[in-house]
């Protein structure tokens, strides 16, 4: 806190004075960080080791007060503004350059209503946090596949993973937010208070404001789930893909099942032979009784010759951190994503063909498959608009050194450039890079026009920018 009056934010030739910041600092319960705090190195790192800027301060909130007054102190002073939760998102636009950094990492409280099935939960929470809190209760809440992703960004783009299916998109489950708005108010927003804005949250990510708590609707769920994974050689990747596609189309709910093709990693249960070669894998969840489990995923079960099958109960606590090794922090990192509507024959042999060209053991292919009670809501309801896309591919390119950066990228791009004639177009947010703001208007369809004319009203300065960025929308002259 000494040190604050000695650095200074800059916007151009504008200064922060001493005084307002000794001003802001007087009144801030949490802590602020200046790059000569021992600190400062570690709370500017985030998941995606490419993003390496150095904000000028790093404001690490301890409650909702601590927002408004970070808030209203960056629109004050005219200071570029970044939003962290978990610091998972793969744009890294949880930090910026030279400007401030509102921190709500610290602000973790999870806190469940087991009468009400519902939990208010802070955004500084991870989803790990969560399924600990819930799980107690024999309530859960859909979140994604990662344990260590932030929930906040989660929701605000969208949420999907093993229980989408089953219970919807996380965005699917909010009943109301409390948000930090632009000018500097704490505002809640749901279905009844400010619905425009609550639509917006719902999928337009952090263009809206700064959300202080989350209170979601939960369900039911028992402890364990059936889950695990069936391994596959490469060679017979299109005759599992053929065969994973028709058996989808009369998978129920309960039922999750995902691709992915990468290089073996050294997996216990795999044999040693097929350590660094490629394979397909079936990443599969259900997620209600273990016998009628076992009869919903035999078909799957049944393609083929199986390297491996490790499908059985298990704590769904486990199975949400069960892709947790292959994801910690420290790696550089590089996505690409489409929407399919189905898997086309033709995709297939894109997909296929890329497989064989993967530039590193961390590179991969996943499907992500969607569709269910997330695919009954209709389009408009939110701005969440990939309602009708039954498959989400993420090209995850990941990789350590530098001197790798052009082909792991190169070999993302080139993947989805070709996937484009199979794509629907639209693209779920949260899997798109830094360098893909172009592509935000037509990720939201139909649904862009509504989010900027909701923008124009709660942030036309655009103060929270970013993000994937919807701008205002341009005041019609008179």
């Amino acid at each position: 806190m000494d040190n604050l009056n000695l650095m200074t934010l800059q916007k151009g030739q504008t200064m922060v004075n001493d005084a307002a910041m000794d001003a802001f600092a007087a009144g801030f319960r949490g802590n602020l960080l200046t790059s000569k705090d021992t600190d400062y190195n570690e709370a500017r790192a985030i998941w995606n080791a490419m993003i390496d800027r150095r904000p000028g301060l790093i404001a690490r909130c301890a409650g909702a007060a601590d927002v408004v007054r970070a808030v209203r102190f960056a629109r004050d002073n005219n200071l570029l503004v970044s939003v962290r939760g978990g610091g998972h998102g793969i744009a890294g636009n949880a930090v910026c350059e030279g400007g401030v950094v509102i921190d709500l990492s610290p602000m973790k409280s999870v806190r469940v209503d087991p009468e009400i099935r519902r939990a208010r939960i802070e955004p500084g929470a991870t989803l790990g946090d969560i399924d600990k809190e819930t799980l107690a209760f024999g309530l859960v809440l859909p979140t994604g596949i990662n344990s260590t992703t932030g929930i906040a960004g989660l929701t605000l783009g969208g949420g999907f993973g093993w229980l989408t299916r089953k219970f919807g998109l996380t965005l699917d489950n909010l009943v109301s937010v409390d948000v930090v708005t632009a000018d500097g108010e704490l505002v809640k927003a749901s279905e009844t208070e400010r619905p425009d804005l609550f639509w917006a949250l719902r999928g337009g990510g952090g263009n809206f404001g700064v959300v202080t708590s989350f209170e979601f609707q939960l369900n039911p769920l028992h402890s364990e789930v059936l889950a695990g994974l069936v391994v596959h050689p490469f060679a017979d990747a299109e005759k599992v893909l053929q065969e994973y596609r028709q058996a989808l189309d009369e998978a129920p709910d309960e039922l999750t099942c995902w691709v992915v093709m990468r290089q073996a990693p050294p997996l216990p249960f795999l044999p040693a032979e097929w350590h660094g070669k490629e394979i397909v894998v079936l990443a599969m969840c259900y997620c209600g009784d273990i016998a009628a489990g076992q009869k919903a995923t035999a078909r799957l079960r049944a393609i083929g010759k199986p390297i491996a099958d490790v499908v059985g109960p298990v704590p769904f606590t486990g199975w949400q951190q069960a892709f947790d090794p292959l994801l910690t922090p420290g790696a550089r990192n590089y996505w690409k994503s489409q929407d399919f509507v189905s898997l086309s024959d033709a995709a297939i042999d894109v997909l296929l063909n890329a497989v064989g060209k993967l530039p590193g053991p961390e590179c991969e292919i996943f499907i992500g498959h969607v569709g269910g009670a997330a695919g009954r809501i209709p389009t408009e309801a939110t701005a969440f608009p990939q309602r009708s896309s039954h498959f989400v591919m993420n090209v995850h390119a990941r990789w350590r050194e530098t001197g790798m950066d052009a082909r792991c990228i190169g070999w993302a791009r080139e993947l989805f450039e070709a996937t484009k004639p199979h794509a629907v177009g639209t693209a779920y947010i949260n899997f798109m890079p830094e360098d893909e703001t172009d592509r935000v208007e037509m990720a939201y369809g139909a649904n862009y026009a509504r989010l900027a004319e909701i923008k124009l009203r709660y942030d036309p300065n655009n103060l929270f920018r970013m993000n994937q960025n919807v701008k205002p929308m341009a005041v019609r002259a008179a």
